[in-house]
């Protein structure tokens, strides 16, 4: 899907450029590789089940050595 604008006799550099941006924009390049950046996979159920485990273990134990006074 490439754009290509091309010069137009005596047209300036700034006004090509406008050009160039206005079908860019038109285009819908912009909205689709901004989705695709923010884009995450789908993580099995059984790992984020265990991610979470995981975290909550690592959270009791922070308590227990906080209320320990092993750590701040």
């Amino acid at each position: 899907m490439a754009i290509e604008v091309r010069k137009k006799g005596d047209e300036s550099g700034s006004s090509l450029l406008y050009n160039f941006t206005r079908k860019v924009k038109r285009s819908g390049i912009i909205k689709e590789i901004r989705k695709r950046k923010y884009h995450t996979r789908v993580i099995s159920r059984v790992k984020r089940r265990s991610s979470a485990i995981h975290r909550e273990e690592k959270k009791a134990d922070i308590e227990r050595q906080k209320k320990l006074g092993l750590i701040q």
